[in-house]
């Protein structure tokens, strides 16, 4: 139970592992409704389990040669700050790296016991950092050409193409799944290794050592972290830093495990190795490194117009925080448990107690691994004598240790600020969100109610236009009717001067002045001026507002001349001669005050 307790900080840095990293794998897929979360939590607990038990040891090896972590007390915090690390950058809102985190954490507990970091083997694990997005791009690159290529080719119909996908996307995943368990088990359970020593386990068929045996537990703690509380990164992941189509989300998964596979797989190096190549570095290489290099990958093939730019900026920024803050974690947590708990962190940090003012070696650690008895404390004959002097020794640095709680109360102080900070920052977005929402809901509004008032204005300009074109039709009717009198009238008058009958000659008379006095009192043209002053009541008012000392006659006038009617229509349809109306307009022009360059017609129109 106590080897379980220690072992409890890399059991939930794997199950925040497992939280985060399934999403990379088939996030895409549960997000866009293509396989079911129950299938994907079940395909990849299984097989992040297999790879692992399977092919775990590969990249343990070179985060071994890193820090070999010698005591349980010490895995056990390198492990909890990386996990702490993992946790407070994720509710901070910043990508995380558990490879990362892991490693800055080893570099902290170098530091604490003066233990002398490889520099070649931390530029190893700093290059596959890099290397492993840029892989990831390439190989992304590559296989949606393939993709793209062999779609085009084939000519898969629709119906059978959404199966084919949802099949390789379950395919890719486990192998995705595979891939993860092979390459980070190092990152939760590589620091217990070298400080737990368990018995090997016999089947027969297969023997499972002591790496193995906890390689199996980190691996069923990822597990656990994928079917507890992955369905929410999954159901949120793929479209972050730029949607992805399904076929595209294939392409993505299937790089990542590529790349995850090539830096875990001891075989793949030794045989690159034996032909003469550069060994491939068998390290940790973080996932969400490799998805975001392999979407930056397609992102740049398509021309790079759908890439977030801004959130890879916060990304970066959360790949170079993650190591720093974990190592000085790690070397703050790790004098705290060696100075406060007693506990052996090894390296040249050794214990120290003080019996009868003489002070003595208590813990010389010789043995880098652990097992059950060394955990359980020797019972010491002379314990109540030395329970003062220990007493003497806890009150002698009282002074000391109440800096140090002070100095951490601050720090949780400011930690709390900072959060108080973000939560308020945050709630001022959500207000500006809100704000946002409400004005694009007003401006859809007002553009609704515009585009109304314009569809309003075109069916008033249009019916403007008909009532018109009307009164134009109107006008040109009450011209020819009047044309037709005229000359009517005309031919009576000659006929009446050609003939003598006195009897003829009456009834011409009569039919003359039955045309005379049609003309002159004409229901058309009431009519006609009726629906002028209906349809330009608004411009009749504004001449009368405008100019007040404007006649009944100049107000018809300037409504005709608005229909674009000439003099002589206008005297027609007035039964007045063309040259009175020529009159008319000279006096309209002058009381308007229209410049005589200016066409008076145009004028009214545009009044």
């Amino acid at each position: 139970m106590i080897i379980l307790f220690f072992l409890s900080s890399g059991l939930f840095l794997g199950w925040s592992l497992g939280a985060n990293d399934a999403a990379n794998i088939f996030g895409t897929a549960v997000g866009t409704r293509m396989l079911r979360f129950k299938t994907t939590a079940i395909v990849a607990s299984i097989f992040v389990i297999l790879g692992a038990v399977i092919q775990g040891a590969g990249a343990n090896h070179t985060l071994g040669k890193l820090g070999n972590v010698s005591t349980i007390a010490a895995a056990f915090t390198v492990a909890l700050s990386a996990a702490l690390t993992v946790y407070w950058m994720t509710r901070m809102s910043l990508p995380v790296s558990t490879s990362q985190a892991i490693v800055g954490a080893i570099i902290g507990w170098n530091l604490y016991t003066s233990n002398p970091t490889d520099i070649n083997v931390l530029i190893k694990i700093v290059s596959t950092w890099i290397s492993g997005p840029i892989m990831g791009g390439i190989f992304a690159v590559l296989l949606y050409m393939l993709v793209k290529l062999v779609l085009k080719k084939t000519h898969i119909h629709l119906l059978y193409k959404d199966s084919y996908i949802r099949i390789s996307l379950l395919v890719v995943g486990a192998f995705g799944a595979y891939s993860l368990g092979a390459n980070n088990i190092a990152n939760v359970m590589g620091v217990f290794t070298g400080a737990i020593n368990l018995p090997t386990i016999d089947l027969g068929i297969i023997q499972f050592d002591s790496t193995q045996q906890l390689f199996l537990v980190g691996g069923i703690a990822i597990a656990i972290g994928i079917i507890t509380y992955s369905k929410h990164v999954m159901e949120t992941v793929g479209n972050t830093l730029m949607p992805l189509t399904p076929d595209a989300a294939i392409v993505v998964v299937l790089s990542q495990a590529l790349v995850l596979f090539i830096f875990s797989s001891q075989g793949l190096s030794t045989a690159i190795q034996s032909i003469g190549l550069p060994a491939i570095p068998l390290v940790p290489v973080s996932s969400s490194q490799v998805v975001i290099g392999s979407i930056i990958g397609i992102g740049i093939y398509k021309g790079g117009k759908e890439i977030k730019y801004n959130i890879l900026g916060s990304i970066s920024l959360g790949w170079i925080a993650t190591p720093l803050v974990a190592g000085v974690m790690a070397f703050f947590m790790l004098f705290f448990v060696n100075n406060v708990f007693k506990q052996d962190v090894g390296g040249n940090r050794t214990l120290v107690a003080k019996v009868d003012n003489q002070t003595i070696d208590t813990i010389e650690p010789q043995d880098t691994t652990v097992s059950i008895q060394s955990i359980i404390p020797q019972i010491n004959p002379n314990q109540s004598e030395q329970t003062n002097a220990e007493s003497s020794y806890f009150t002698s640095s009282i002074l000391f240790w109440l800096t140090i709680v002070i100095l951490m109360v601050l720090v949780t102080i400011l930690l709390i600020l900072f959060f108080n900070l973000r939560l308020k920052d945050r709630y001022k977005l959500k207000q500006i969100e809100v704000l946002e929402k409400k004005y694009h809901i007003k401006i859809d509004q007002l553009e609704k109610s515009l585009d109304e008032k314009i569809q309003l204005q075109d069916n008033l300009g249009k019916e403007l236009k008909f009532r018109q074109s009307e009164m134009v039709t109107m006008a040109i009717s009450i011209i020819h009717k009047n044309e037709f009198l005229d000359n009517l009238k005309n031919e009576v008058v000659k006929i009446k001067t050609g003939t003598s009958d006195q009897e003829i000659r009456l009834r011409l008379n009569k039919l003359s002045l039955m045309i005379t006095q049609d003309l002159s009192i004409d229901r058309d043209r009431e009519k006609f001026q009726m629906h002028i002053n209906e349809q330009n009541s608004n411009f009749i008012h504004l001449l009368e507002r405008s100019f007040p000392t404007m006649t009944d006659n100049e107000k018809r006038l300037a409504s005709m001349l608005r229909l674009n009617l000439s003099s002589k229509e206008i005297a027609s349809i007035l039964n007045i001669s063309p040259k009175s109306v020529e009159m008319n307009r000279y006096r309209l022009r002058k009381k308007l005050k229209v410049d005589p360059k200016i066409n008076l017609s145009d004028f009214i129109r545009d009044f």
